[in-house]
């Protein structure tokens, strides 16, 4: 193809996406009812219901507006060649083609960070503030932002210029080589996270002694699940929403509660959400996510192995030669059915994973427990309890409250 009909075809791409994402929205937003479900009432009265129908308009009006301002500046971007214009500029002063490409992605994701700080104050210390989620200073604020930076520099800085330079020295056949190390970071991500990066963001102290921590503990004997350590999360540092999580493979894992979980429920249901995720290891969904991911993987760059040096689409960009960043740019875009695609497969899949680990759960822990942490987590969230399906198909990696609760009642 020449370089207009890839705009063109870039360009119609990004619409076709920004239309449907707000159709969808706009779906979900619409579909709400006079009253919340039947499966709530027993806890959901008018007010809560009402409070979170607004909580939702809110986040959706946010929403669009968030991805228009986006929409208009990559149109804007695309339409008057300024990724080429900047790449041109750069090129005054470097001429080493990995450094080029590194700074390059440097300023447009620095660029597109700041231009995005006005919206995410806006949903940090109003949007989640007027509703009462927000806990968060300014100070956590701008120290989150530089914290971010630097683990931006420090992990993905070296993985992209991996990938520059397998691209540079193997042409097409950097893939498979690159496959092999970024499949080999994730893994690394995914044993050391708790200890290495999240202490960089929030404070982890183990768990006291006391009836929550044996609790767990002998839950944890009795279905042979090779807890090392468990720590309490401080959330509650920047929002009143709750969560919890297990992390490391193999004999080590960790297990993670947010402190706004420990505080708003019993003993017995976070056992029983203790018990979600350990059916989750059970039924070896991490292993399962792992091997997808890496999967996904493999098709993204063998096609992009396929593109990498077709000048076309430096040219589409406004470029004047073939640059591997500009490239690598706008295969991202053109990539956008493809992800897609596989994210619904993904969402489609990791529901079914919900139900198998919330059945594993209901047959080691507690149904009734588990039912009733799923609805005060929901209610405490001001989840959506009435989503549309369209909505749920392409978006939900969980299925909705009600369906969850439909589903352990069988079960139990």
């Amino acid at each position: 193809m020449s370089a207009d009909t890839i705009l063109y075809v870039i360009i119609g791409i990004l619409v076709i996406n920004y239309l449907w994402e707000q159709l969808l929205d706009y779906l979900n937003v619409t579909h709400q009812k006079d009253s919340p479900p039947e499966e709530v009432q027993d806890i959901c009265d008018h007010a809560t219901y009402k409070r979170s129908i607004a909580y939702q308009r809110a986040k959706t009006r946010f929403g669009f507006i968030s991805s228009s301002a986006g929409f208009i500046v990559i149109m804007a971007l695309l339409f008057s060649g300024a990724f080429g214009e900047l790449d041109e500029w750069l090129q005054q002063f470097l001429n080493h083609k990995i450094l080029l490409a590194l700074v390059f992605f440097g300023v447009l994701y620095i660029s597109a960070d700041i231009l995005s700080i006005p919206l995410q104050w806006y949903n940090t210390f109003v949007l989640e503030e007027r509703f009462g989620f927000n806990k968060t200073t300014a100070g956590t604020f701008w120290s989150d932002k530089l914290k971010g930076y630097l683990v931006a520099l420090v992990l993905a800085g070296p993985i992209v210029w991996l990938l520059l330079y397998l691209i540079v020295r193997l042409g097409p056949g950097f893939w498979i080589y690159f496959l092999i190390a970024i499949s080999a970071f994730s893994l690394f991500i995914n044993v050391f996270y708790t200890s290495l990066i999240l202490p960089l963001f929030n404070k982890l102290t183990p768990l006291p002694d006391g009836e929550l921590k044996m609790a767990i503990q002998t839950y944890s004997r009795n279905v042979a699940f090779p807890l090392s350590n468990i720590f309490v999360i401080d959330g509650s540092k920047r929002s009143s929403k709750s969560n919890a999580f297990f992390s490391g493979l193999g004999k080590k894992k960790k297990i993670v509660l947010y402190d706004t979980l420990i505080q708003n429920h019993s003993t017995e249901e976070l056992v029983s959400i203790l018990a979600h995720e350990v059916g989750h290891y059970k039924k070896k969904h991490v292993i399962q996510n792992y091997v997808l991911s890496i999967l996904q993987s493999a098709l993204m760059l063998f096609l992009l192995s396929k593109m990498i040096t077709n000048e076309q689409l430096s040219l589409a960009l406004g470029g004047q030669e073939m640059s591997i960043h500009l490239n690598l740019l706008a295969f991202g875009m053109l990539y956008t059915p493809v992800s897609k695609l596989l994210g619904i497969f993904q969402n489609i899949l990791s529901r079914k994973n919900e139900y198998e680990a919330d059945a594993y759960a209901v047959r080691t822990a507690s149904g009734s427990a588990l039912v009733s942490a799923l609805k005060n987590l929901s209610l405490d969230n001001l989840s959506n309890l009435w989503p549309h399906s369209w909505f749920v198909f392409f978006h939900y990696s969980h299925p909705p409250l009600v369906q969850r609760l439909r589903a352990i009642q069988v079960t139990d």
